[in-house]
């Protein structure tokens, strides 16, 4: 295979899942704290042997005893990791919606770990458990929180919380050491993997009656959707270029004379 049609492969298929990437924004844009995904791309140089060689000289004037070294670069994906910059506030007027200003996130418990979101907008079961939309138990003082029957909540800016006038504990917001290494799970819920600390939030408040929005730009994720299909149709080309000029090498050239 050609170094040249290799190297579209590789760019044809990173802009595929950039592509993808883009097209999970777009779906997303109005979902509640939604964070973009972002890709990161890196070269990989390759040398050739000659690139070590050290070319010693007798005199100033000795000619070079090996050509001119070249390094070859090739991009390559190299990460991809949610944008967790603040998105726009939404009121709502619900009692039961919250958005976080500020680095952090709320804990919910999660069928076999804790998990964390930044999406407030929470809702109560038969049980008056609050939840998230997903159903998960959203974390009070390290427990559930049960909200009775036509219960009137209020929460500070700090996230304590008041049921019927009543203390009934503060929100479990938590904030990471290293949030870029939080892992998506679902569309608006975390884990943090093994390496990863959690740390007291910092700069953060909690609003009552406001949502969240998706830090999702149409207008941008657009232009990046252009520009990446005017990429892979450029790599596409140039598979295909390769592969004619090697079918006239093999049909043409490679043809025994009479």
């Amino acid at each position: 295979m050609r170094d040249s049609t290799q190297s579209a492969i590789f760019g044809a298929l990173s802009n595929e899942l950039r592509m993808s990437s883009i097209a999970n924004n777009l779906a997303n844009v109005n979902t509640s704290a939604f964070k973009k995904d972002k890709l990161a791309f890196h070269d990989t140089f390759i040398r050739f042997a000659h690139d070590y060689l050290v070319d010693a000289k007798t005199y100033i004037r000795g000619e070079d005893m090996f050509p001119e070294g070249h390094i070859m670069a090739k991009a390559r994906l190299s990460a991809q990791q949610a944008d967790l910059s603040q998105g726009s506030m939404e009121r709502t007027g619900n009692q039961l919606d919250f958005a976080l200003s500020g680095p952090g996130f709320f804990s919910v418990q999660g069928d076999t770990a804790m998990l964390y979101t930044r999406a407030g907008n929470f809702v109560t079961d038969g049980d008056g458990m609050l939840k998230t939309v997903d159903g998960y138990p959203v974390m009070v003082g390290g427990g559930p929180l049960i909200i009775p029957q036509g219960g009137r909540i209020q929460v500070d800016d700090e996230g304590n919380i008041q049921v019927n006038g009543e203390p009934a504990g503060s929100f479990d917001v938590v904030d990471f050491d290293s949030p870029e290494l939080l892992e998506r799970v679902g569309s608006n819920n975390y884990i943090m993997p093994t390496g990863g600390a959690q740390i007291p939030p910092q700069d953060v408040s909690v609003a009552q009656g406001f949502i969240e929005k998706s830090n999702v730009e149409v207008v941008t994720e657009m232009v990046s959707m252009i520009e990446t299909q005017r990429a892979f149709t450029m790599y596409t080309k140039m598979i295909q270029g390769d592969s004619d000029l090697d079918s006239k090498l093999i049909n043409q050239v490679g043809r025994p004379t009479a």
